[in-house]
């Protein structure tokens, strides 16, 4: 039995009742634990949005940040002490939206982040306007004649980049959301997990029902190293009504930034040090 007391946190709740934020929360508590992380192992950051509110209601070590602005402040834990799990929490407006420059250079780095984004096709935290993942023509409460450009594909463009870790998951299944997390935690590189998550209060089209008819689980003879296959999976949804979810992409050459990059590689960092301001003056001075 789990013993999920250590991450419960006092702050009140402010999701909506039957958010599917509720179910993430729990899957994420449940990969921690299983991945025995402590508060000392790991580290949750965000930006702003629904999705972000998500480490408030965590007892763990967290960086709340601007909108948009989640991934730098990742990149820049992870650089400092590499031997922390950095785990970024984002909303679809906040990761590929206003976040969306900032995803494509951590897609190119392949820095050892995992990137878990609250899919729900909607802006929900500003009262229900089209985000990037908004289909077209759909009525939105600022699109009130329907939204009227083509949605973003995130599965697609991370497989473009050829990243190491592609994946989807879907926040009525909290089993399957609970592995693709871990997996995506011990992913050596830049892992994108993208949760298919409804939004009970301004989306009232892709509901848990609508989900739940279309989403189903890859099988065990699909094989994710196929950049091919995984293009044409990642495109599934627009010929037909299913929608699969599993780990659609893996790079077995991909390098992680860390290895990559000498310095960080080694730890030599302010965080692998005393606090002793001479041991700061010997760091220094190698740079001089």
């Amino acid at each position: 039995m789990l013993d999920l007391k250590i991450y419960k946190s006092e702050a009140e709740n402010m999701w909506c009742p039957g958010c599917g934020n509720f179910s993430i929360l729990d899957a994420l508590k449940m990969a921690l634990a299983e991945l025995n992380l402590d508060q000392g192992k790991y580290v949750l950051v965000s930006g702003i949005g629904q999705a972000a509110k998500t480490p408030h209601y965590i007892n763990s070590n967290t960086f709340h940040g601007l909108h948009g602005r989640a991934l730098p402040a990742a990149f820049g834990i992870k650089a400092a002490n590499k031997n922390l799990n950095v785990i970024a929490l984002t909303g679809d407006g906040d990761g590929y939206g206003e976040g969306g420059n900032h995803l494509i250079h951590n897609l190119r780095r392949n820095i050892n982040i995992a990137h878990f984004v609250h899919d729900n096709q909607i802006y929900g935290l500003t009262k229900g306007q089209g985000s990037p993942t908004t289909a077209l023509n759909q009525k939105t409460t600022l699109q009130l004649d329907g939204v009227k450009v083509k949605p973003f594909n995130p599965i697609s463009f991370a497989i473009s980049q050829e990243i190491g870790f592609v994946a989807r998951s879907f926040s009525g299944d909290i089993n399957h959301l609970k592995e693709m997390m871990k997996e995506a935690i011990l992913y050596d590189g830049y892992a994108l997990l993208d949760i298919l998550q409804p939004c009970v209060t301004f989306n009232k089209v892709n509901t848990f029902k609508w989900y739940k008819d279309r989403v189903y689980k890859l099988g065990k003879d699909y094989n994710p190293y196929d950049i091919n296959l995984a293009f044409k999976t990642s495109m599934e949804h627009l010929k037909t009504d299913k929608i699969p979810i599993g780990i659609i992409y893996k790079n077995k050459e991909s390098i992680s930034y860390i290895k990559r990059h000498d310095v960080l590689n080694k730890n030599i960092s302010l965080s692998s040090m005393n606090k002793d301001k001479n041991d700061y003056k010997r760091y220094l001075s190698e740079f001089r």
